[in-house]
């Protein structure tokens, strides 16, 4: 077996482990099973990958995204280390030279996703494979408890008892003690060695503002923090509007949601990561698996679903151990907006049951057949043809997958979409000089209406069909026309979406759902918007302690730079604190008015003051905004 630390050397060019690192990876060493709870950014991977170089044979990384998995799989590749990726939409022919790789070969990491691992072909490539480790990378998706279960983790078990000599280990960022203790009882770990880190981040400076404004603080917050930022909102509309206004404002930001391309999500997060573009807005799509350390600024506009996703999305900031800031602007509408958002998401058992009927009947789906049958699968003309609320119907689809009763490709999220890139003046004349497109684009308006104007409007081909009367590759053919010239673009959906039954077609009056499960379920997810309303209108509690009491953790003493500790120092002297020190302050403001200078060298120009006297008023400059860290760590003032 290789040492651990010439491994660590050699790939990673590190001298020395991080805290708990070493101790997990010996316990990977002893066989035993490990649960490793690490902070965003607190070197995970390292965890697994260790270890696995040291033991011969190949290690199974379970991952629930592909472009996790890629993105891991690129980074080891960089160090010169043979791993490979396993996912939907490879070859027959290149999975199976792949896996013979696997067993033949020199590959050290395989990354699959949970859905892989029920598949005939990988399970018996794997029996004769030499594994030496089964790794379950954000292992908090296999409990229902957690902020983001996916049911395909369920079949973690069964693979991993397969191979009852072969540690297996599980790896996650946020779990509460529910969530970590289903993990544990989920994988059947039988004496687990357990790894915690705490929760509290020294150089994360949280804030919640509530805001009526939150365009002009945001605007205000970024021209003060320099350096990477990343902006979460809740849906994908919001990425483009809030990017176009930042951009506006005379700082280069772009947008990313799933609904892009592939090609183009990955350009945009490329761009980010090397410092070409300052500020990133997204959706949650955005952020798990990104390998960046110098983030100083996590904004959301919007509130999240959880603290788990809240201390997941915010910790991408100061990775580097540098100072960060996380911050939340909010106001009433905000909450009331998520408690809408809870309803929605936990539709009733008629609205299950009325929905599940009108696929079976879409689909035509006789009782009891259709098991692990692909179907193409055109939601919004199913809705459409039975009169069911699209909203509705959305909600409803995404429950029966994550109760299991089926499962939905990526396209079912991602419908081609058109706007018009001309005015209704120029679009009346177009119709007048070309009158075989008028009926077609009297239709379009009549079913998206003036929206298609302003902004890419979801589309489905099959329901325009439908209302025009007319086959769907007659409405392709017209849409890709009127993209030629230049009417309108038309970004049509890669692939169609597909619904597959994951067990036999049920009576719709006896669907086979748990429904104490459910409702329980249901009561949780309250629970959790009731702990980011809390986390959200506290006023008295330091930020840090609130966040980290929700993952079972106390701390002795406040972290002093939330704005709630903030806001209590000014208090205790009924002044701005340090008040005392007002003339050494503005000697700050006066020496950087000549540039920006290093925390030592403003330290010297404060003499005879002492360095903690000098810090502390240097600290206070910062947290009020007087004075920030520049691009090259040194201190200048800050933009006004």
């Amino acid at each position: 077996m290789q040492d651990i630390h010439a491994i660590l050397k050699k790939y990673w060019n590190y001298d020395s482990f991080r805290p708990l690192q070493e101790e997990i990876i010996h316990s990977i060493l002893d066989k035993k099973d490990t649960l490793a709870l690490l902070p965003t950014g607190g070197g995970k991977s390292i965890c697994f990958q260790v270890p696995a170089m040291a033991m011969d044979g190949i290690c199974i990384v379970i991952s629930p995204l592909i472009a996790l998995m890629q993105d891991q799989v690129n980074q080891l590749k960089q160090r010169n280390i043979a791993a490979e990726a396993l996912y939907s939409g490879m070859h027959p022919r290149q999975i199976d030279i792949l896996l013979d790789n696997c067993i033949y070969g020199n590959i050290k990491f395989l990354y699959v996703s949970p859905e892989r691992l029920k598949t005939e072909l990988f399970l018996e490539r794997a029996k004769q494979m030499n594994i030496s480790l089964i790794a379950v990378d954000e292992a908090h998706c296999i409990s229902q408890w957690g902020y983001d279960f996916r049911p395909s983790y369920l079949e973690i078990l069964t693979f991993k008892n397969l191979f009852p000599n072969t540690p297996c280990m599980a790896l996650t960022a946020s779990a509460n003690p529910e969530v970590k203790a289903d993990i544990l009882q989920k994988l059947e770990f039988k004496k687990p060695q357990i790894f915690q880190k705490s929760f509290s981040r020294a150089n994360l400076s949280y804030s919640v503002l509530w805001e009526e404004n939150k365009e002009k603080k945001l605007i205000q917050m970024l021209q003060r923090v320099p350096g990477s930022s990343i902006i979460y909102v809740r849906n994908r509309k919001k990425t483009q509007q809030v990017s176009d206004l930042i951009q506006q404002n005379g700082i280069s930001s772009t947008f990313y949601h799933a609904g892009l391309d592939p090609k183009e999500r990955s350009s945009r997060q490329k761009e980010w990561i090397e410092g070409k573009i300052q500020t990133i807005v997204a959706t949650n799509a955005f952020g798990m698996g990104i390998d960046k350390a110098d983030v100083r600024l996590v904004v959301h506009l919007d509130l999240p679903d959880s603290l788990e996703a809240y201390y997941q999305e915010a910790g991408r900031a100061g990775r580097d151990e540098k100072k960060a800031y996380a911050a939340i602007l909010v106001e009433e509408k905000d909450i009331l907006d998520l408690q809408a958002q809870w309803s929605k998401s936990y539709p009733d058992a008629d609205e299950l049951k009325k929905v599940y009927q009108a696929i079976s009947n879409y689909l035509q789906i006789p009782e009891g057949s259709g098991e692990l049958m692909h179907y193409d699968f055109e939601w919004s003309e199913m809705a459409n043809r039975f009169n069911l609320p699209s909203s509705e119907t959305f909600f409803a689809l995404k429950t029966l997958e994550n109760e299991g009763l089926i499962l939905l490709n990526d396209a079912y999220q991602n419908p081609s979409k058109i706007k018009f890139n001309v005015s209704a003046t120029e679009l009346y004349d177009f119709q007048i000089r070309n009158e075989r497109f008028e009926s077609f684009i009297k239709c379009l308006l009549r079913m998206f209406g003036g929206n298609l104007y302003q902004q890419f409007v979801p589309i489905s081909e099959g329901a325009i069909a439908q209302q025009f009367k007319a086959p769907i590759a007659e409405v392709e053919r017209s849409l890709a026309l009127l993209e030629k010239f230049e009417i309108l673009d038309y970004d049509k959906q890669n692939g169609l979406p597909k619904l597959t039954l994951l067990s036999p077609r049920a009576s719709a009056s006896q669907l086979p759902i748990d429904w104490t499960s459910y409702h329980q379920k249901k009561d949780r997810s309250q629970t959790k918007i009731k702990a980011v309303e809390h986390y959200v209108r506290d006023k008295k509690i330091c930020r840090t302690r609130l966040l980290v009491a929700y993952f079972g953790e106390s701390l002795d003493k406040n972290c002093g730079i939330c704005d709630t500790c903030i806001a209590q120092k000014k208090a205790s002297t009924g002044k701005a604190y340090p008040e005392s020190h007002e003339s050494d302050r503005k000697l700050i403001l006066h020496y950087l008015q000549h540039g920006s200078l290093s925390l030592q060298t403003l330290v010297d120009c404060l003499r005879p003051l002492s360095k903690d006297e000098a810090i502390r008023i240097i600290q206070y400059a910062l947290d009020i905004g007087e004075i920030t860290y520049t691009a090259t760590d040194e201190l200048g003032l800050a933009s006004s």
